[in-house]
């Protein structure tokens, strides 16, 4: 949809473009300052899991921000954190391995497990339950053959948070099970709308620590989605093999994109809660806008910086998102993160196109007051 977006807008039609996952914010004027003073150095190889001060300050992060410690040895540094992930289960997933995954899902998690010889076993999380996922829907997807469960919170495309003792419930269900591992993927942790602290299951369950990878990285916190740095948390003997991966299929990660994710994790922190402001401020006003259609329920989400609405009826999503396009307004069909019947509408971009975005949304689809779910557990705006 982002590249037929482009196409339209191209060949000179009106676009308003609410696809692409990726900050409209540049990264930290500090960032950038770090990143010109080392270019004009020798810039050579690094180890492959990542310089000493990368890791050092990926580490720091982690115990600032979830009150975790973790041992030099336990951090893996890849180019993003999607390659981490991907080298995770390439170096775990043997054929007909099974790899539990809620929906609705990052697109790439089912695909990257296919790739490497895995079967992945969605679970449908519905709205009306929060789209998180239950303990019992948990327990009853288990099989011999499970290898991970992925667990993305706040979630990509629906915001979505745990509370404690939502996770709780959840590592319940995992201790019961000790031949599967936890593919926690927090890189939206930082993007969220409530005061209370952030829970991960890292920090809730300490005893499966053994069995958890905990990934984060730059790219979405501090708007450095093209610099390509992540890592991840984990047991010395999965971080081993996760680093002999990362040697083998890229070397490292570029070593000025390491010296400029130092340089955001160690310098001042402010512009995470003043962005989170600017983000929060989006979100309320694109939910206002979008309330204006009894076509749609519009969940607020509690992180990220997405919105999901629900298309009322039995609408073809796909075929919505074409019909919005048509009328001036790319989305994504929810069909592409395992949730047919919603819409993705990205509110990383700038208030004024997002509520344009929206109001040809509404006008599309219809105009009558749209009232919020009673149910809904999401923070209201006024939080």
């Amino acid at each position: 949809m982002a590249r037929r977006a482009a196409e339209l807008r191209a060949a000179g039609h009106d676009i308003v473009d609410l696809t692409l996952g990726e900050p409209d914010f540049a990264a930290p004027s500090h960032v950038a300052d770090a990143a010109i003073e080392a270019a004009r150095g020798p810039l050579g190889y690094t180890p492959s899991n990542g310089m000493p001060a990368l890791r050092g300050a990926a580490r720091q992060a982690v115990a600032r921000n979830r009150g975790l410690d973790y041992a030099d040895a336990e951090v893996a540094v890849g180019c993003g954190a999607k390659q981490v992930i991907f080298n995770a289960f390439l170096t775990t997933i043997e054929p007909g391995d099974e790899v539990i995954i809620p929906a609705p899902y990052w697109a790439s998690y089912p695909d990257m497990v296919r790739l490497c010889g895995g079967r992945p076993v969605i679970i449908p999380c519905p709205m009306v339950e929060g789209f998180r996922l239950s303990p019992s829907a948990l327990a009853a997807a288990v099989t011999p053959r499970t290898r991970w469960v992925v667990l993305n919170a706040p979630g990509n495309p629906s915001g979505t948070l745990y509370d404690y003792a939502q996770m709780t419930a959840l590592a319940e269900v995992l201790r019961l099970h000790p031949h599967v591992l936890v593919m926690s993927d927090e890189i939206y942790a930082p993007i969220r709308y409530a005061a209370e602290p952030y829970v991960s299951i890292a920090a809730v369950a300490i005893d499966l620590r053994d069995r958890i990878l905990l990934v984060d990285g730059v790219s979405k916190a501090y708007a450095m989605t093209g610099w390509r740095v992540g890592w991840g948390f984990g047991p010395q003997a999965l971080i081993a093999r996760i680093t002999a991966v990362e040697g083998q299929n890229c070397t490292q990660t570029a070593t000025l994109s390491q010296i400029a994710a130092i340089a955001a994790l160690d310098g001042p922190q402010d512009v995470l809660a003043e962005r989170n402001t600017v983000y929060r401020e989006r979100r309320d006003a694109g939910v206002a806008v979008l309330a204006g259609s009894s076509a749609l329920t519009v969940p607020v989400p509690e992180g990220a910086f997405y919105l999901f609405p629900r298309l009322n009826g039995s609408a073809d999503d796909v075929a919505v998102a074409d019909r919005l396009l048509e009328a001036g307004v790319a989305t994504v069909p929810g069909s592409a993160f395992g949730a047919p019947g919603h819409l993705r509408l990205s509110f990383a971009t700038g208030t004024a196109s997002l509520e344009e975005g929206c109001r040809r949304i509404v006008a599309a689809l219809g105009e009558q007051a749209c009232p919020a779910p009673s149910f809904w557990p999401f923070y209201p705006l006024s939080a």
